[in-house]
């Protein structure tokens, strides 16, 4: 063997060596021991020449050296200490409470870049209770038969008295109350099943019912209210007797939350005849969901204590308080008009509203922490509500345009044979699958503890994003139907609301560019936020064992996360490790791949550009998208699992991932391209794209055979739509009777075929399909029973594809009266001193 050939295979074994180490994250000293005998090893064989020995015998030396604490201490650690506490922007308490709230979970594996899957494989399959399966079956199917959406949306803005009543009798308000205080108590996943049902026969009803059930004055109290606060409040809004709100968003402050100008001022007043120590209030909110019919009001504002009454802080900060709308100089009762969708939401204004000082959450002693409270429960209700709401309106959207498109032909066959409109479908039934998944896995992560904060926020932008998508879709491919809106039209108010579920709890730019990474970063980062608590730390002595110790676990870390992402493209990630094998293997390898690239990605931006990145919304939006599309990739791959590995799901499952997937590497090409440091831009696209970008997006054979799947009356269609409002198929239930057709639809296949046998060999010329059908039975190419039953189909599919008129005069409704501002008349004594 020639000298050069030894040394180039001792080289590469050497350097095999040392990506094992890394790859493997082995420990820091294991790791030194085993490149040391390495080194030894390619010295005595290799054959090289004594100045490249010393080049690595010196660099084998530093690596010997930070295996010793004080050493590495006193010459990396402490100078990084100084550096890192003038790179790093200080946070705010605001910030800090935000970056505290919820828990770690699933969304820490995928920061790592090494996830642990048994941390998700472990999670049980979604399971309701008994009790909750009930409600289900029972009054929420109940209450989605007594809603008329074109009752509620056109003829009365508001649903009627006895909705209400039922609503409220039910407990529909109650669900996360506890049955000690009267109410049901469900799991999140209960609830995020009942609002879907309800959101796919009305969005007026679902946004109705979601908000008690998300962050509003019970999931406040249950949480921080005094005993005495709960004992009052909970047991009537459980009942129904007291209803809801919450008033966060100003004029003046929107996503920007924390900066409203609501006051508080802690003083003395009269109330109920005597003089105590309470709070002057002034506010003006809007967009307050239940606003213009609540009784109980609760309200965020900045409370001031300039007579240091309750404490020696002047400014207490953001505050949370309950407040009876009833009391004098509250105003509610006007209303906005989002979009055509009635749900009552409107304005509240306070004008020198003076309540005792035990109005605040949890009394005195919660004063200046409402901030903290409501990051806290909306990085719980976040992942629920609208979520859900997507996901129910996403199975609808299955429901009925799988249906539609079968049934309604063109060109002598059904619509859904065309191309075309096979691309939407399957996009909707995909998209429809990945939502689901992210819900009902996350939900039930929920039922076992965790608070996930980044990955609520991960659904609550995506399943609204990708339910804009389905609506869009749908709407296309019901053509003329979708649009004419009247008693006949079950798209059109769907259609109209999904910008509603875009804006609210966070608008979607916002939480796409500043939440899921910016918060993500720091919280799911397994080293960031233990590195930023080592800085603030005063005892410097104290704060550099500590920064010690996590920043080289970080170095190791990303030098790991390096090696996985170079070594996991090169093959296609086929030798990592997984917890299952067989026809979605791949798609498990493929997340790891991606999880160690996103993860040295996220790591190098946050290291050159440091505070920056915080401005730089589009280069972490794309980091968050990245992020996102391998959480939610993983989602699907357990949703899959948990339904026991149905084979015909999987044309649902590789589309769903294939196109996450495919997301996730465009995402990281763009990333790349516009990262501004060029060079460190070109060594990471080494390290994450050393073949280029071989992802390609779902093929369109594997969206055909999806559209076959929802186009017929298929177990995969059952799954995909079960959880939403189908059956019966009764009058009033646009989706039962679209499904009952469809089953027609498959047993007609055969008459419709003799049919248009007849007309192209002449034996029918008539044009029109009832005259067809009584031909054929004259000519016998139909028995009696086959036309009667033909008929029967053909009468049906014309009443579902029917789309309403309606007189000039019904259209030009009279302009209502205006209603006054309704301003609550005194019933208690409320005058500040």
């Amino acid at each position: 063997m020639s000298g050069f050939l030894l040394w180039l295979i001792s080289t590469i074994l050497l350097v095999a060596v040392g990506l094992t180490v890394t790859y493997r994250r082995i420990d820091l000293k294991t790791s030194t021991i085993t490149l040391g005998i390495a080194l030894l090893a390619y010295a005595f064989f290799s054959g090289s020449h004594w100045s490249w020995l010393i080049l690595l015998w010196v660099a084998f030396g530093a690596l010997v050296a930070v295996n010793l604490p004080a050493i590495r201490r006193e010459r990396i650690s402490s100078p990084m200490l100084k550096l890192y506490k003038s790179m790093v922007p200080t946070l705010s308490d605001t910030e800090r409470e935000a970056l505290e709230a919820g828990t770690v979970w699933w969304d820490g594996e995928l920061f790592s870049g090494q996830p642990d899957w048994s941390k998700l494989t472990s999670l049980p399959a979604p399971q309701l209770s008994e009790e909750e399966q009930a409600f289900l079956s029972g009054p929420t199917d109940e209450l989605c038969r007594m809603l008329n959406d074109w009752e509620i949306t056109h003829e009365l803005a508001d649903m009627p008295k006895k909705t209400w009543d039922f609503i409220k009798k039910q407990g529909f308000f109650a669900m996360i109350i506890p049955k000690e205080y009267g109410g049901l108590e469900f799991s999140p996943l209960a609830i995020a099943m009942v609002l879907a049902k309800i959101s796919s026969k009305s969005v007026v009803a679902a946004s109705t019912v979601g908000v008690p059930n998300s962050l509003g004055p019970a999931e406040l109290l249950l949480h921080y209210g005094t005993q005495e606060q709960k004992d009052r409040y909970l047991p009537g809004l459980a009942s129904g007797k007291e209803v809801p709100c919450f008033a966060l968003t100003a004029p003046r402050a929107g996503s920007d939350a924390a900066s409203i100008p609501d006051t508080g001022v802690v003083c003395k007043g009269e109330f109920n005849g005597e003089e105590v120590i309470g709070v002057r209030l002034n506010w003006d909110k809007r967009y307050i969901t239940l606003a213009p019919i609540a009784t109980v009001l609760g309200l965020a504002f900045k409370l001031y204590d300039p007579d240091h009454l309750i404490g020696d802080e002047e400014e207490r900060g953001i505050t949370a308080a309950l407040i009876p709308t009833d009391v004098d100089g509250v105003e509610i009762g006007r209303r906005h008009f989002p979009l055509n969708i009635p749900f009552l939401n409107g304005p509240t204004r306070g004008k020198d509203v003076f309540l005792p000082i035990d109005c605040i959450i949890g009394g005195p002693e919660k004063a200046g922490q409402g901030w903290k409270m409501l990051v806290e429960l909306l990085a719980k209700g976040r992942g629920i509500v609208l979520p859900a709401n997507a996901m129910g309106g996403g199975k609808a959207a299955v429901c009925s345009a799988g249906a539609y498109t079968r049934i309604r032909q063109q060109f002598n066959m059904p619509v859904s044979n065309f191309e075309g409109v096979g691309e939407a479908l399957a996009r909707i039934a995909a998209h429809t699958y990945t939502i689901t998944s992210a819900v009902t896995v996350t939900a039930t992560a929920q039922c076992r503890g965790e608070d996930p904060a980044v990955p609520s926020a991960i659904l609550k932008y995506h399943c609204t994003e990708m339910g804009r998508k389905i609506a869009n879709d749908a709407m296309d491919v019901h053509g003329g139907k979708g649009i004419m809106l009247g008693p006949n039209n079950y798209l059109g108010r769907g259609y109209q609301a999904i910008p509603i579920a875009i804006t609210v709890e966070g608008a979607n730019i916002l939480t796409r560019s500043l939440i899921i990474f910016g918060q993500g970063a720091i919280r799911c980062h397994p080293y960031v936020l233990h590195e930023m608590e080592a800085a603030r730390e005063p005892d410097f002595e104290k704060a550099l064992h500590d920064f010690d110790r996590y920043l080289f676990a970080h170095i190791g870390a990303a030098m790991s996360n390096a090696a996985r992402s170079f070594v996991n493209a090169l093959t296609h990630a086929r030798y990592s490790n997984i917890p299952v094998y067989g026809s979605t293997a791949r798609y498990y390898q493929h997340i790891n791949r991606y999880s160690a690239a996103f993860a040295i990605a996220a790591d190098v931006a946050m290291l050159t550009l440091g505070g920056a990145l915080k401005r730089k919304e589009m280069l972490s939006g794309r980091l968050g998208d990245v992020f996102s599309s391998i959480y939610l990739a993983s989602m699907v791959l357990k949703h899959y699992e948990d339904q026991g590995r149905p084979a015909a799901d999987l044309p649902l499952v590789e589309w769903s991932c294939r196109n996450l997937m495919y997301q996730a590497q465009e995402q990281l090409h763009g990333f790349l391209r516009n990262f501004p440091n060029r060079p460190v831009a070109a060594l990471l696209r080494v390290l994450i794209f050393p073949r280029g970008r071989t992802y390609s997006a779902p093929s369109d054979e594997l969206g055909q055979k999806i559209v076959q799947l929802i186009t017929h009356p298929t177990e995969t269609r059952e799954r995909l739509c079960h959880g939403i409002y189908m059956h019966p198929p009764e009058a009033g239930n646009p989706l039962g009777q679209l499904q009952e057709a469809l089953e027609m639809a498959e047993d007609m296949v055969p008459l419709e075929k003799r049919l248009r046998d007849a007309v192209k060999a002449g034996v029918i010329r008539d044009e029109e399909m009832p005259k067809q059908i009584d031909a054929a039975e004259r000519e016998g190419v139909l028995t009696g029973d086959e036309a009667a039953r033909l008929r029967v189909f053909d009468s049906k599919v014309m009443e579902l594809i029917a789309v309403d008129d309606f007189d000039g005069a019904e259209l030009a409704q009279k302009s209502p009266k205006r209603p006054r501002r309704k301003k609550k008349a005194a019933t208690k004594s409320a005058k500040a001193a």
